[in-house]
């Protein structure tokens, strides 16, 4: 049996009425969860189709190797900044058409021109042009894709109250986001490929064009199909004005001070900041591992390996993984469910020993139903448990409503931890001494990079299930808080 909640004082816990039985169950129609999926295929397509891209401004548009590196790093930055804002905007945004729908439906389209325009470079430009056309125009981009995302991921805490369905619909949604995943890494072939494309400029330029245009489709299904809630019990929000700029972000900051005392929120935070940023700090290492150690440095032999490493992966996190992760959370409770597949991730991580076998190249697909655990559980999980501490923070600070708040701080966590992540992935490169200008690397160097593989994302998944062990918003108080907040204000 889970601990009582310590964070709720002995007043409101009093004020909670301990019913046994939920208030009616109302599923999410079919096409809301299809429309759903579609922005959340937008979400990982256009930052995965971005990772991508930005290796080729090295070897297509010779961009010096520190300055693509500031490139990388200076937008995650401002990125960083302006999703608290963003979510701010959103929750207090009064309108006919919703607080969510409207931004998603500019930012879907401006995200997708802007990702068009931001790879119209060219290799005949000098190297200072393109790098601050390329960071003017990420900057740009950045602020779309913000407009686009935030309200995105508030509109998905927002659209059901019931704490099964909300799994049910993240599972869902991260299935058909999967689906960026599949195609992503083949992107890296298709550029490449002199048979498709002259150059691999042109590679970049003519797919960017074509990813935009998906972008935008996609983008706008949730504005259109997806309902919110109802606005007129939305109470206490503020007044959106350029003369009130300063108390806006005086009450934003007030929001945060709030969202960052609420214990079972920061546990979800950093069980997924160790996740999430262990494995994507070794993320490129299965690549190196293939080419270097299974295949002795040669790119030719490796061939479409490391592609379909990716794909089968991700393949096997939309079909298999999410549908078993959202049955346990369904069976088990969501935090039971993290921990069963946090724990298989680490299985998986390990038996990457014995995968990665030069004789045996199709070995390397045995971890892969483990580890997809890791990622698969994460996100399905952690953003059904947003929207049910969403619920706790109404019911403890009142209106107004804040998914979008809540899921900007969740996502500047996870965007922080991913530039930390790339910058110690390159020092545990460095300090393994790896050298990328030789094709055979030392015994050592493969033995040093093969178990930093393994321990570096099995530690932090391991250090994620003791943060996780104590959370204690079960289904039972999930539902105690449900009907406490409808005797207040009425079903949203």
């Amino acid at each position: 049996m889970q601990k009582p909640n310590k964070i709720m004082t002995t007043q409101t816990t009093k004020n909670i009425n301990l019913h046994k039985n939920p208030t009616k169950n109302t599923s999410i129609p079919i096409t809301q969860k299809l429309a759903f999926g579609a922005g959340h295929l937008v979400n990982n397509l256009l930052p995965g189709a971005l990772g991508v891209f930005s290796f080729f401004l090295l070897t297509a548009f010779g961009m010096d190797p520190f300055l693509a590196g500031l490139l990388g790093g200076l937008p995650r930055i401002y990125d960083a900044l302006t999703d608290p804002i963003m979510g701010y905007i959103s929750d207090n945004t009064q309108s006919r058409w919703g607080r969510r729908r409207p931004y998603i439906f500019v930012g879907a389209i401006f995200s997708g021109i802007f990702f068009m325009l931001l790879w119209q470079l060219s290799e005949k430009n000098s190297e200072m042009f393109n790098f601050w056309y390329f960071l003017i125009m990420s900057l740009v981009f950045l602020t779309a894709n913000t407009i686009f995302s935030t309200p995105l991921i508030g509109l998905g805490y927002e659209m059901s109250s019931d704490y099964n369905e909300r799994t049910r619909l993240m599972a869902f949604s991260q299935t058909v986001g999967q689906m960026a995943w599949v195609i992503v890494p083949w992107f890296w072939v298709i550029i490449a490929d002199k048979d498709i494309f002259t150059t691999q400029a042109d590679g970049v330029r003519l797919l960017s064009i074509a990813v935009g245009c998906v972008c935008i489709l996609f983008g706008i299904l949730p504005a259109i199909f997806c309902k919110e809630v109802d606005q007129s019990n939305l109470q206490n929000r503020s007044e959106l004005s350029f003369k009130k700029i300063a108390s806006s972000l005086k009450e934003l900051f007030v929001s945060i001070i709030k969202i960052a005392k609420n214990r079972p929120f920061m546990r979800l935070c950093i069980a997924t900041f160790l996740v999430f940023n262990g494995f994507q700090m070794v993320a490129a290492f299965s690549t190196f591992i293939i080419v270097f150690y299974m295949f002795e440095g040669s790119y030719k032999l490796a061939g479409t390996w490391p592609a379909w490493f990716s794909t089968i992966s991700a393949l096997g996190t939309a079909f298999l993984v999410i549908p078993i992760v959202s049955i346990m959370a369904n069976k088990w409770g969501k935090r039971n469910a993290f921990l069963i597949s946090t724990l298989l991730s680490i299985l998986g991580y390990i038996l990457k020993w014995w995968g990665f076998n030069p004789n045996n190249p199709w070995l390397m697909f045995m971890p892969v139903p483990f580890i997809a655990f890791g990622l698969g559980g994460l996100f399905t999980l952690m953003m059904s448990m947003t929207a049910d501490v969403c619920d706790l923070d109404e019911l403890q600070n009142g209106m107004p409503r804040k998914e979008g708040t809540f899921g900007a701080i969740y996502w500047w966590m996870v965007k922080l931890g991913q530039g930390l992540a790339l910058v110690l992935g390159g020092l545990v490169l460095k300090m393994a001494g790896f050298n990328p200008d030789v094709p055979l690397q030392t015994e050592a160097t493969l033995t040093y990079l093969r178990l930093a593989d393994i321990i570096i994302p099995a530690g932090t998944a391991f250090l994620a299930v003791v943060v996780m062990w104590n959370y204690d918003l079960s289904e039972d108080k999930i539902k105690s808080i449900k009907i406490e907040l409808e005797n207040r204000r009425g079903k949203l």
